[in-house]
């Protein structure tokens, strides 16, 4: 697994450096590996501008400026506090053009029906001249604590890598 994520993050940095962009991350339940997945990369320094790990909805709102009545409306593992996640990161960074970031129950506890243990939710930003583009997508992954952070790492690259080729 970490050879492919170290994979995933060096094709993402090569992406950046051709269009001269800049990503920043904001992680809720990978806790910062996915910005540790990116500065693992030799000349990352290159394309990578800064990490939040924003465990706590207090942290949300207040380093990323995630509306507190989203927060409570919508849980903070959902699409909406993804993408608010994603938009605030930009609205912080503003060198990035790329914002990735993660919310999500890894376990072994905290599930519930309509949100089980290993739901994670990515948010998306792109800062492109027609202006800002934020989206946000899913995946419920298999296995243990650790299983469910590094897949959702390896996830978020491989969609950022995608993201910056389609």
């Amino acid at each position: 697994m970490q050879t492919d994520t170290d994979a995933l993050a060096l094709r993402l940095g090569q992406l950046l450096v051709a269009r001269q962009g800049w990503l920043a991350t904001a992680e809720s339940c990978t806790g910062g590996l996915l910005a540790g997945a990116a500065t693992a990369v030799a000349g990352s320094s290159a394309w990578f501008e800064q990490g939040w790990v924003t465990y706590s909805n207090g942290a949300k709102h207040v380093q990323l400026g995630v509306p507190k009545d989203t927060l409570v409306q919508f849980g903070a593992v959902s699409k909406e506090v993804a993408e608010a996640m994603a938009a605030g990161v930009l609205a912080h960074s503003p060198p990035a053009t790329l914002a990735l970031t993660t919310t999500g129950i890894a376990g072994p506890g905290g599930g519930t029906a309509h949100k089980p243990v290993g739901l994670v939710w990515f948010g998306f930003a792109q800062r492109l001249p027609s202006g800002i583009v934020v989206h946000a997508t899913s995946k419920v992954f298999e296995g243990d604590r650790s299983a469910v952070r590094h897949a959702s790492v390896a996830f978020a690259l491989q969609s950022a890598c995608d993201l910056l080729t389609s």
